[in-house]
This record gives C-alpha cells, structure tokens and sequence, in this order.
C-alpha cells in the first residue's frame, strides 16, 4: 500500500490511526499542501487523485480517495479489529457521529477554505481563527451532545476505541490549533485522554510523522 498524506491533515491522521488500529504498514508518500504552491496541484498527483487533496491509498493497483471511503474499505478488507460495531442501529449512530466531523466540521476548516477567506475576503490569521472556533465548536458541541445520550463508556461508543476516535482525535487535535475553547466538553476531552496512551493513536500523532515541521 502506498498512501499519500501530509502529517498536519486530518483526513491523513484519521487514516494512520485506523492503520495503526489494524496493524498494516504502508509506504509513505508526502504531498505538501503548502510547498511549491501546494504539491497536491501538480499534474503528477492530479492523475492519482482528481480533487488534489490527501490523502490517496494506492493498493492492489487500484486508487482509493476520500478519507471516509479508505477508512471504509480498510475495515471491510481488515476486519480485525473491527472499527464499527455489529448491530446496525450502533453502526448507524457512529457512523452519523463521524458524519458530523466529516460533513459539517472538516470542510469549513480545510486549508483551501481558509486560503479562500484570507484570498478573497482579506482574513488574516485572527480571523481565519474565529472562523474556525465558530464551526468546529459548534460541531464538536454536538458531538458532545450525541454521546451525552449515551451511557458513559471508556470511549465514544464502548470500551474499545473504533471509528468514532480515528475521526474524533484529530478534530481535536484541529481545535487546539484553532485555539478553540474546549472545556465545555468533558465527555469528548476524556475519550481523547483515553486515547492518548495507546500507540496506535501516539503513532500517528502529527509531530511524529516524516514530513512533520
């Protein structure tokens, strides 16, 4: 498998953590987003990946893009251990918990979004800040708010951790470098502490990725 990424992206890190949760190595090909007016717009990479965003897995000479789609095929193709569970209705709640993230929070804090403010609408730093505080503090409040209905468990969804932490821990990580104020969110904050000590999820940590800054 070859999977091209970048260590600050959140689809890239969702993706590592359910790597590392199944226990599958893959070569690494970075693609800077910045870098040479952003790698991800070369002709080369276009060919893999037609939007230009990260990440792209390549396996088994086909092209995966859409981090939602990869995380997918890697628990069909893997299914040890599985990230979503067995029964239909949990299934459908975990996966409308990562929707959340990934529909309604990643998209607005994306780089190419925040290009397109500071481009076209003269946002500096300050304001590509509140405008991201604004949209994923509103997310993750509900994110909150989903698991509050819930029984409390170690993480999101029971006491192993699954698909809901490979998307929750790197929006996380997104808020603390938004400065996003999260101490109205305990539930959230203690599933991320519980998946702070296990290697899967340290592995993939930005910082610790070959291309980090």
């Amino acid at each position: 498998m070859r999977f091209h990424g970048y260590f600050r992206s959140s689809s890239s890190y969702r993706c590592r953590i359910a790597f590392n949760l199944k226990g599958l190595a893959y070569d690494f090909v970075p693609v800077h987003l910045v870098r040479d007016g952003g790698q991800q717009k070369s002709a080369a990479y276009r060919a893999l990946n037609p939007q230009a965003l990260v990440p792209t897995l390549e396996v088994d000479g086909q092209v995966l893009t859409q981090s939602p789609a990869i995380l997918e095929w890697l628990d069909e193709a893997h299914p040890t251990p599985a990230l979503l569970p067995q029964g239909l209705f949990e299934r459908a709640a975990v996966r409308a918990f990562c929707a959340v993230i990934a529909c309604e929070i990643h998209p607005l804090q994306n780089l190419r979004t925040l290009q397109y403010l500071e481009a076209n609408y003269g946002q500096g730093l300050e304001g590509k800040e509140a405008w991201c505080q604004r949209w994923i503090g509103d997310g993750l409040a509900a994110c909150e708010a989903l698991l509050a209905r819930r029984p409390a468990t170690r993480f999101a969804f029971g006491d192993t951790p699954g698909m809901a932490e490979v998307y929750l821990v790197p929006q996380m990580f997104s808020a603390q470098r938004f400065k996003v104020d999260t101490s109205g969110l305990p539930r959230l904050r203690q599933i991320v502490a519980a998946c702070e000590g296990l290697e899967a999820f340290e592995r993939a940590h930005p910082a610790r990725q070959p291309d980090a800054e």
